[in-house]
């Protein structure tokens, strides 16, 4: 053997060394707890999901699944921490619209990249948003509001949960889709609802967990949702679709992500066992009853999921010119 064959035999067997490392921790994955870091709090309604999908995976491989909550700055904090937790298939991560679509766009600078530093695994389910109103709105659904507000401008409030929030851009989203104007009011720590209930604000755009079970008490109304068919949880609502405005489709989604270099038989172990979570009936119906959807995909069909959806909100905070910093 040549002394020019002996680097190249050598760096061989040390690929073949890591491949079969690789190969060996996959096949014993997990061999203790996995911490599924969340950039949301404790208690809310993402949180629930979450907590929900980690008992789903702790049934699945016989190993605890828990979630950290790293809460603060617009899903920053936790995103960060994620984006640099190792990369070993123990330290997970809950992406959402927000963290991974939205915010971005929203800020200049960010310390991690949303697009560079994570690994995709699955979806693991979506929202519908919905044009939530007030009762005493005399608008029955979407296409009758867009009449009324060509007809008057700005004659209706739109709560948001905050400049640069979901329910913000998706309002700003609606404004620009239907070519109409509304006053988009911010709150920034106070439940927008208390107010939505009391006909201080005549309407909000959001998904509707937090909404579902004043709809169904006639504290508050529907009167249009996003999907390309009517929810089976809402079905005399109509879409925005038939209501005229096609092009209108925002979705809240959260999804199971890992760190960037995660060995991909992992990332493989892991969009499996959220396949087998997915079957779950008692899980799908509680998504449906809140007016949302259980859905799995694969780790390529969860990353061409994120890119189309980072873009269609890039393009609407574009033609907004939102920015937070």
């Amino acid at each position: 053997m040549s002394e020019r064959q002996v680097p190249s035999v050598r760096l061989l067997a040390s690929v073949a060394l890591v491949l079969a490392t690789f190969a060996a921790n996959a096949q014993d994955y997990p061999a203790k707890p996995v911490r599924i870091i969340a950039p949301f709090p404790a208690g809310s309604g993402p949180d629930a999901d979450a907590r929900e999908i980690a008992a789903e995976l702790t049934k699945v491989f016989g190993q605890s699944f828990f979630v950290e909550n790293r809460p603060g700055a617009s899903n920053i904090i936790g995103t960060e921490a994620a984006a640099k937790a190792p990369a070993d298939g123990y330290s997970l991560y809950i992406g959402t619209t927000s963290s991974l679509s939205v915010v971005p766009h929203l800020y200049a600078r960010l310390p991690f990249n949303a697009e560079k530093d994570f690994a995709p695994i699955s979806l693991m389910g979506v929202l519908n948003t919905g044009l939530i109103a007030n009762p005493g709105l005399p608008a029955k659904d979407a296409g009758a509001l867009v009449a009324e507000l060509k007809a008057k401008p700005e004659s209706v409030t739109v709560a948001t949960a905050g400049i640069g929030s979901y329910s913000h851009l998706s309002g700003v989203w609606f404004n620009n889709a239907a070519g109409v104007k509304t006053n988009l009011v911010p709150y920034n720590s106070n439940s927008p609802y208390t107010d939505l209930i009391a006909g201080q604000v005549q309407l909000m755009f959001d998904g509707l967990p937090a909404a579902a079970g004043n709809i169904r008490a006639g504290k508050l109304k529907l009167l249009a949702i996003t999907g390309k068919t009517r929810h089976p949880s809402f079905p005399d609502v109509p879409t925005f679709a038939e209501s005229g405005l096609p092009d209108y489709a925002p979705i809240a989604w959260q999804g199971l992500l890992a760190p960037a270099g995660t060995p991909q038989p992992i990332i493989d172990k892991l969009g499996a066992a959220m396949k087998k979570a997915c079957e779950s009936k008692e899980l799908g119906e509680k998504w449906r009853q809140y007016g949302g959807e259980l859905r799995c995909n694969t780790p390529a069909e969860f990353t061409a999921f994120i890119n189309a959806d980072r873009a269609m909100w890039g393009a609407v905070i574009k033609q907004a010119n939102v920015k937070l910093d």
